[in-house]
Formats: C-alpha cells, structure tokens, sequence
C-alpha cells in the first residue's frame, strides 16, 4: 500500500479500537469529516479501511459462531466430529 492507505488503515485500527472502547458510535464518522475537511483521498482511504475492517470483524464473528455450533452438534451426537468423519 502507499502511504495514504498505510496512515489510513493505521488510523482506522486505532478509531475503531477508540469508538469500542468508549462506546462512542460517532467517532468514526467524527474523524472521517475532519480528515474530509482537509483530504478527501485520505478520507476514502480511511472508510474503506473501516468498512473492510469491521466487515472482516463481522464475518470472523459468524465463522467462529458456526464452528462452536457445528463442533458442539458433533459432540452431542459422539462422533467428535462436526462432519461425521
């Protein structure tokens, strides 16, 4: 990535990790119009970033959730196995 991506992405970590942490839904959004206020490139850059970011954090959420299900499914019926292998 170039710069603008690296500082974005950088920037994205951290304000995602800020608004759980506080509980402030809004800060997200706050920081990306103050970086629209002076570089809409980097603004793009940071949405997506936080866009994939949280998407990926999303689709993490169901995979691990379909795996407990699936391995306590197979631990119910004595296979030990989700697939029945």
């Amino acid at each position: 990535m170039g710069v603008t991506e690296d500082l974005a992405d950088a920037l994205a970590r951290d304000a995602i990790a800020a608004a759980e942490e506080t509980g402030d839904e809004r800060l997200i959004d706050e920081i990306a119009s103050s970086l629209g206020d002076t570089s809409s490139t980097t603004q793009e850059a940071f949405m997506t970033s936080v866009r994939v970011r949280l998407a990926e954090k999303r689709a993490r959420r169901l995979l691990e959730a379909k795996i407990a299900a699936a391995r306590a499914a197979g631990a119910g019926d004595g296979s030990g196995s989700a697939q029945g292998t």
